[in-house]
């Protein structure tokens, strides 16, 4: 076993794979940090986070904080006497945190920073029609993710693909990055490259902030490729919605995870609904189609598209709204 002890601190799946990496290869897992168990869903039944499930499984030394400058939190840090502190989609940490340990805190984040910083880094990038994204490992400090890069590894995004696809290879790819970084700081022998210097010239950072409710509605007024792109970079979370509207002025909101773009000249007046009712539905938008290939109505199950219009019983007189 490695002599490094390292606190791990984490919330969800994502974060498990980089916990489990690190177990595998004997490194000393001291103490998991992960938020408090709360009511979730609409029996409001007690969940533990995905982070606490499987440290409980490996039967390592777990602390949930209600706040993170709590004095009996901050005592209990500082008793178990960390070397490292690894950080993995878990939330911003107060200085009196990261600075604990002597070699400080690394963070591993679902972007190739300096470009989106913030919390929802793999969404902006497909959402923008990135080609390509990453994860980076980094040492924090006070500024939200603008510590110096250790590593980063990169991936294509294909152009289909959608937010919980690129989020599973992230899942994989960072967690060996993970290892790799802290391999790296066990040897003393990594990089401590500022983000700036990894900017190109000219380019402008781009952000990821956090997404609302408000920020899924879809915009029809916009061309096939924008559309695509913000459908599939909220897929399958916090997924893009719409309102199907009927010619009685009937509305049915619709969330759909999953569409193709068809760039094509149409007669068809902006907004419309074009179905066989059988087999496929489109909407008509300013340069072709957008082809639903899934999607959930309001109270029913998600499915492709056959078989929701099986059930729900659309035509060619029906718009979107």
């Amino acid at each position: 076993m490695s002599n490094l002890r390292i606190i791990f601190m984490g919330t969800p799946e994502f974060a498990v794979e980089s916990l489990d990496i690190l177990l595998k290869n004997n490194y000393n897992i001291v103490g998991v940090i992960t938020v408090p168990d709360k009511p979730a869903g609409r029996g409001q039944q007690i969940q533990q986070s995905a982070v606490k499930k499987y440290a409980e499984e490996k039967g390592l030394n777990i602390i949930q904080p209600d706040k993170l400058k709590n004095e009996l939190f901050l005592s209990q840090l500082k008793d178990l006497k960390a070397d490292l502190q690894i950080v993995v989609a878990f939330r911003m940490l107060p200085e009196v945190v990261w600075n604990m340990p002597p070699i400080g805190t690394i963070n591993l984040h679902g972007s190739l920073l300096p470009q989106y910083r913030g919390a929802a880094p793999i969404n902006w990038a497909i959402i923008n029609g990135e080609r390509e994204t990453g994860v980076s490992t980094f040492f924090l400090k006070q500024e939200i993710d603008t510590g110096q890069i250790i590593f980063r590894e990169i991936i294509k995004i294909g152009e289909n693909e959608i937010a919980g696809e690129i989020h599973d290879k992230l899942m994989h790819l960072g967690a060996r990055l993970i290892l790799k970084t802290v391999k790296a700081i066990e040897t003393e022998n990594y990089p401590q490259m500022e983000q700036s210097l990894l900017l190109p010239a000219g380019q402008e950072i781009k952000n990821a902030p956090k997404i609302l409710k408000d920020d899924c509605i879809i915009n029809w007024n916009k061309n096939a490729d924008f559309i695509h792109n913000f459908i599939r970079g909220l897929s399958p979370y916090p997924t893009a919605f719409s309102n199907f509207c009927s010619p009685e002025k009937k509305t049915y909101s619709v969330k759909i995870f999953r569409t193709e773009k068809l760039i094509e000249k149409h007669s068809f007046p902006l907004f419309s609904i074009v179905t066989d009712s059988k087999t496929y539905l489109k909407v008509s938008v300013k340069d072709g189609f957008i082809s639903i290939i899934d999607l959930q109505l309001a109270g029913k199950k998600r499915m492709p598209v056959n078989n929701f219009l099986r059930g729900f019983q659309l035509n060619s007189n029906w718009k979107v709204c």
